[in-house]
């Protein structure tokens, strides 16, 4: 075998391997933690800890009377939602005001336009409680979902903080039908796997719960990443402290539904992934941080995966502009069948763990079909293109909002 083939062989098996690595993790997180996990009763305690809900908003005015009725209606007993304004330009400051008026547990903060990280520290100088929950302004949290997190929190006092289950709201598109897949067969899963270590590569920004302490003591968000979620979390986790996932406390957000949206999503991601890898460096490779060091190697592998998937591309196609065809094609076939399989294995098994959360989750099995090709080649392209731009850009520079399908603000 030439060099071609054995880069061809790791580009198309490595995404198969860590499928079976997922799954295998996965199932086990599921069967000794997560299917033993009992009920919480904080309805029925008067002592329930203060959670303060930090809900930062930028032109929001769309949504908000929609998601705050919803807020207001959670079953935890013990909760106040601090809305901050981030300088909205639409009438966001008018609707969570009046709210302010009508509901005691809702609390108005306004401030200069500063960005998330901003809003969100602004909004725990706020904060009156024992835990801080962060989420969107456009996003629906379950009924129990407080619950969740804040039983979580109190059983593991090794816990700094812990994120809950996205699951996606427009689903008409057939974008919308794939994130639905992914958020449930490959980001649910992908999070079970690394919470055996209590280690996460990143909270979701939509919801995530932080004890206020831990926040103080590692002050707060930073207003320089492009993604303040994924740097809280490596804060967090190199001061000492450990994140789990809790996949029983839903949140229902909007997702992008065009391919620009979604690109600039992911790209946002990936560069915020390689800044926060850039960031902590020096910090990670020290001996009482060894639980991130898979979490970082990994990051490392599919980095070079992403970059031998392009080169593996334009290699194919100078050998068919010159040689009229694929140098061991049938190898390539046969690789990406059994990545293929894998993949399937993983969706049908994942699928089924998310079900007890949403049913019919099997009826998008189908557009898991599409997923290493959509995805794979769209995760691979931002994780290029997102390193150089987190390797130059100017940290002194605030990162600026982003939404979903409106792209930067």
């Amino acid at each position: 075998m030439k060099w071609y083939d054995y880069l061809a062989v790791f580009v198309m098996m490595y995404p198969g391997v860590m499928a079976i690595y997922w799954t295998i993790t996965g199932v086990l997180y599921f069967l000794f933690w997560e299917n033993r996990a009992r009920e919480p009763e904080f309805a029925y305690d008067d002592d329930a800890p203060m959670v303060s809900v930090l809900i930062p908003c930028y032109n929001e005015a769309d949504n908000l009377n929609s998601s705050i009725p919803h807020l207001l209606n959670l079953e935890y007993p013990n909760y106040e939602l601090i809305f901050i304004n981030d300088g909205s330009k639409d009438d966001t400051l008018k609707i969570i005001q009046s709210w302010a008026k009508m509901a005691e547990k809702v609390v108005a903060v306004d401030q200069e336009n500063g960005g998330k990280a901003s809003a969100m520290n602004n909004g725990l100088r706020h904060a009156r409680g024992k835990y801080i929950v962060g989420i969107d302004g456009d996003a629906i949290l379950d009924y129990y979902a407080i619950d969740y997190l804040i039983q979580t929190m109190e059983s593991d006092p090794t816990l700094g903080a812990v994120t809950g289950n996205p699951r996606v709201r427009n689903r008409s598109t057939v974008l919308g039908k794939l994130q639905v897949a992914e958020f449930s067969s490959i980001i649910g899963l992908i999070k079970r796997s690394q919470s055996i270590m209590g280690t996460l590569f990143t909270v979701s920004g939509v919801i995530m719960c932080i004890r206020k302490d831990i926040a103080n003591q590692i002050g707060g968000w930073s207003d320089n990443m492009i993604t303040d979620d994924i740097d809280v979390s490596w804060k967090t986790q190199t001061a000492g402290y450990n994140i789990a996932y809790e996949p029983r406390a839903l949140c229902w957000v909007l997702m992008p539904e065009t391919i620009r949206g979604l690109y600039k999503q992911r790209l946002r991601w990936a560069q915020g992934g390689a800044e926060v890898v850039m960031k902590y460096f020096s910090s990670v490779w020290r001996l009482h941080n060894f639980r991130l060091w898979p979490l970082y190697f990994e990051y490392i592998v599919t980095l070079i995966w992403a970059y031998s998937m392009f080169g593996m591309m334009f290699y194919g196609f100078y050998q068919l502009a010159v040689n009229g065809s694929i140098s061991n094609f049938n190898l390539l076939e046969v690789s990406s069948i059994i990545t293929l399989i894998l993949f399937m294995m993983q969706f049908s098994i994942s699928l089924l763990i998310d079900s007890r959360y949403e049913s019919n989750l099997f009826r998008y099995f189908v557009s898991c079909i599409w997923y290493p090709y959509v995805f794979w080649l769209l995760n691979s392209l931002t994780l290029a293109h997102g390193f150089p731009k987190a390797l130059f850009r100017n940290k002194n520079r605030k990162a600026t909002w982003v939404s979903p399908d409106r792209g930067v603000q």
